[in-house]
Formats: structure tokens, C-alpha cells, sequence
């Protein structure tokens, strides 16, 4: 998965899969863990270097335990989620650095594309109305500034706020 800038890595429990999407598009190299025990996840967190993200308080304590980086997210919404996040890590001391923009689905590059390039793809009306447009390098999906895109800023800028508050 290369990408221009070393991002913090995660790795997101089951119960996240919202937030690990969100947390790819922001920039961040999120692994999705939706199958397999606590083990597994707690394995692939050592061997990838990767803070664990978790609402589940056994597998939090399990990981602390284990040495590993685990920050217990509370929090219903995405953005509190993401509220909670920042502030454990600058209590834990753990630096939370954002890469480039990441496909949502699985994580990989994402590359500029001209909206001719997607014609047949797209509706028209969506190529008609927008000019910026990325593809994954991977599995081709497409993105735009949708209306999508202000709830994303929202929480991109909850990241650029933690930056100067340092």
C-alpha cells in the first residue's frame, strides 16, 4: 500500500468499520479487522505497527497488557469517536500523523483521473457537475466532492485542529 507520506497506522476492531473508512479517506493506513478473534488483531497490530482502535474495554485491557498501543474509543457518532481518539493519544503520547487521502474501501493510492477518462462510469449529471475526480489504483472506485464531502472536512479539520493545539 504505498502512499507519499508515513501515516499513524491502525488497526480497527469490527465494531468500527464506519470510522476505519473514514480514517482512509482522511489520510490514515487503517487495516479493517472484521473477521478473526481478538488474537489475530492483537497479532497483526505487533507485526504491523499498528494502534489499535477499539470500543470493546476486554480487548483494550487484553492489548495494554500485551504491550501493544490501544486506544478505547467511546462515542455513538463517528465524530465523537474520532473526539475521544485525539485526546487519548495526547494523554498516551502517541503521535497521530495524517498521509494522503486513501481509497475507503480498501485502503490504497488515490489517483487523479479526467472526468472523460469515466464517462459510461458515472451518471452524466455527476461528470457535468464536478471537476475534481480520484480513482483507487486498486479497485477502481471512483470519488468526488460530493455531498459527502463536508461531513469528511468536518472531521479532517478535527486533525488539523489537534495540530496547532500542540
Amino acid at each position: 500500500m504505498p502512499h507519499s507520506k508515513k501515516s499513524t497506522r491502525f488497526v480497527v476492531d469490527a465494531m468500527l468499520g464506519s470510522l476505519a473508512r473514514k480514517l482512509r479517506i482522511i489520510g490514515f493506513d487503517t487495516e479493517y479487522y472484521r473477521e478473526g478473534d481478538d488474537v489475530g488483531l492483537m497479532r497483526l497490530a505487533k507485526k504491523d505497527r499498528r494502534i489499535i482502535l477499539t470500543s470493546d474495554v476486554s480487548l483494550h485491557t487484553r492489548a495494554l497488557s500485551a504491550g501493544l498501543h490501544s486506544l478505547f474509543l467511546t462515542g455513538k457518532t463517528d465524530r465523537s469517536r474520532v473526539s475521544v481518539l485525539l485526546r487519548s493519544a495526547k494523554e498516551s503520547g502517541i503521535p497521530i500523523v495524517r498521509g494522503d487521502s486513501l481509497c475507503s474501501i480498501c485502503g490504497s493510492q488515490l489517483i487523479s483521473i479526467v472526468p472523460e477518462a469515466l464517462e459510461g462510469r458515472l451518471p452524466s449529471q455527476v461528470l457535468l457537475r464536478h471537476r475534481v475526480f480520484l480513482s483507487c489504483a486498486d479497485c477502481n472506485k471512483v470519488y468526488w466532492k460530493g455531498s459527502h464531502w463536508k461531513r469528511l472536512r468536518a472531521l479532517e479539520r478535527s486533525f488539523a485542529r489537534r495540530r496547532t493545539e500542540r
